[in-house]
């Protein structure tokens, strides 16, 4: 859209061609054409002549349709003319009269600019109205939001996996029913909680669980909602929260995302999040500790918050809530079938979901029972969730087609893995053609013989491959990257090496040294090898059950 500048330019443009038009008009509309006294006498006696008019030496005479002729006044009878017409005597007149048009000509002309700037100011101010209603509707709205609390259906029995939590939890919640026996006692509780941890672990849902233990309301907030383009309206917002938890005390008011309204000061300036920040600091040490009102932040970036929130007097207590372990997991998965028909024993799934959060427990739970419709059933079984494990970790699971060579190749190659796992002791379920099953066991420490271990079944089907094949195949790519990886682990972080100074030709040492093991190893049970390989290409799977058979009924 043009601004006035340009309009106006264009308008005045406009009006001097259009004046220009009109005094070229008016000057050729008004020149009269020379003509001799014959032609002059034949409009007298015809009486053609309407007016006349003396202008200096000449006459301009004016036809009864219109025309002017001019002819020298020498030249003329003027008392025969006058007789016959009537005469202006008035030198200049025509000079006179066209300055007159001309002046009257641009007032108008300036008039229909002034009314043409008129109209541009009018549309530009029911603009600037537009704009402003549109802007005092935007705030209006976000402000107009109502903030209510919620009494929360959820309890701890609801929520599991979490007892060190609970534990954490307890006398908040113990506080917030019974306040009074804190009071009496000249106890202060933390004004506020921050709980972190990784997406997915249920911070949410622990803080209504808080809330639905206590039955207190809840006041829920996202730490994005806090921070609009507005200046002044996220502060205003953190004020009326503080209101009304306090209105309703006891209450909660927990900060979903509270990063994204807490990250440290500084750097890239953002005055309108750190206005907030600084209303929310002002908040928390404006109301006392006999308030009755608790704050609880979640965030999984603590590491990115402000250090003023973290200091004493404001969310001084930190509940670290990582990811579920094996009893936790099962503790789970129970909640979420508990409505639904299943025959499934869940601490095998609790087995084969090692770093599954609870979130991702519920989206394996549901994925398991909408492959059970798929293939036709009410009852939700094991394998429906083996069925889905990988897909719901890494998307949807890539199909496999392999030639009878290659089937071949593979059978050999998962078949040493299995071989491995089981005479050293790495723990596992079942071995198919195209995955190991390999468990990640959940141990806080683990010895650099069961690492060791470890590595000898991702070099297997690798060291098998060329002890039958002689040559070195593709497939053995991710096992030989976890190789390596562990291999890395025990030099860099763990010190297992030939020094506790990490060397890389420790970490070349250990794989050879494991390759080394496995292939001896081979070498020795080639038979059983051969065997399990059978197995495996007629069934495409061996379980850990099988495998023990084939191995006892050889040895």
């Amino acid at each position: 859209m043009l601004n006035f500048k340009n309009k106006k330019l264009i308008y005045s443009v406009i009006a001097l061609v259009i004046l220009l038009a009109l005094f070229a008009f008016a000057y050729v509309k008004n020149q009269a054409s020379s003509i001799n006294y014959e032609t002059y006498q034949l409009l007298l006696d015809t009486n053609d002549i309407q007016s006349a008019t003396i202008d200096g030496d000449e006459i301009i005479l004016k036809t009864k349709n219109g025309t002017k002729y001019k002819i020298v006044k020498d030249g003329v009878d003027i008392k025969e003319l006058i007789k016959k017409v009537p005469l202006n005597i008035a030198e200049n007149s025509t000079f006179v009269s066209d300055l007159a048009s001309g002046v009257i000509l641009f007032i108008m002309i300036f008039a229909f600019i002034l009314y043409l700037r008129k109209k541009d100011m009018q549309a530009r101010s029911k603009m600037e109205e537009k704009r402003t209603k549109q802007q005092a509707f935007d705030i209006d709205s976000f402000m107009s939001t109502p903030i209510k609390p919620v009494v929360s259906n959820i309890t701890f029995k609801d929520v599991a996996g979490i007892s060190e939590v609970k534990e954490e939890l307890t006398e908040i919640v113990d506080f917030l029913r019974n306040p009074s026996k804190y009071k009496n006692f000249g106890i202060k509780l933390p004004k506020g909680v921050l709980l972190v941890g990784p997406p997915g672990v249920g911070k949410t849902m622990i803080a209504k669980a808080v809330a639905g233990e206590a039955n207190v309301p809840f006041f829920y907030q996202s730490g994005s909602s806090f921070v609009q383009i507005y200046v002044g309206i996220g502060a205003k917002r953190v004020r009326e929260l503080f209101a009304y938890a306090k209105k309703y005390a006891p209450s909660i008011i927990f900060i979903d995302e509270i990063d994204a309204v807490g990250k440290a000061r500084g750097g890239l300036r953002n005055d309108e999040r750190e206005s907030t920040l600084n209303q929310l600091l002002s908040e928390m040490d404006g109301f006392e500790d006999s308030s009755g009102v608790i704050i609880i932040a979640a965030t999984n970036k603590i590491e990115v918050l402000d250090e003023a929130l973290l200091r004493s007097g404001r969310f001084d207590r930190r509940v670290f809530v990582s990811l579920p372990d094996k009893i936790e997991r099962e503790a789970i998965i129970n909640i979420y079938l508990k409505d639904k028909k299943h025959k499934v024993n869940t601490k095998n799934i609790a087995e084969i979901t090692v770093g599954f959060s609870g979130a991702a427990l519920s989206t394996l739970v549901n994925e398991a029972a909408i492959n059970a419709l798929k293939r036709g059933s009410r009852v939700i079984e094991e394998s429906d969730f083996y069925a889905v494990r990988d897909k719901v970790l890494l998307g949807k699971k890539k199909i496999l087609s392999f030639s009878n060579e290659e089937k071949d190749i593979q059978a050999l190659y998962q078949s040493a893995k299995a071989l491995c796992a089981y005479w050293y002791d790495v723990s596992f379920d079942k071995v198919s053609i195209v995955s190991d099953g390999i468990k990640d066991i959940d141990k806080e420490i683990e010895s650099r013989s069961e690492m060791l271990s470890k590595i000898k079944v991702y070099l297997a089907g690798m060291t098998a491959t060329e002890l039958f094949y002689q040559d070195k195949f593709s497939n053995a790519l991710n096992d030989l990257q976890k190789a390596k990886d562990l291999a890395n682990l025990m030099v860099e972080k763990y010190g297992m090496g030939n020094s506790i100074y990490p060397n890389k030709l420790d970490s070349s040492n250990i794989l050879e040294e494991a390759k080394d093991d496995v292939k001896k190893f081979l070498e020795r049970y080639k038979d059983a090898l051969k065997t399990i390989k059978e197995k495996m290409l007629k069934d495409e799977i061996v379980t850990k059950e099988e495998l023990k058979s084939i191995v006892n009924e050889i040895f």
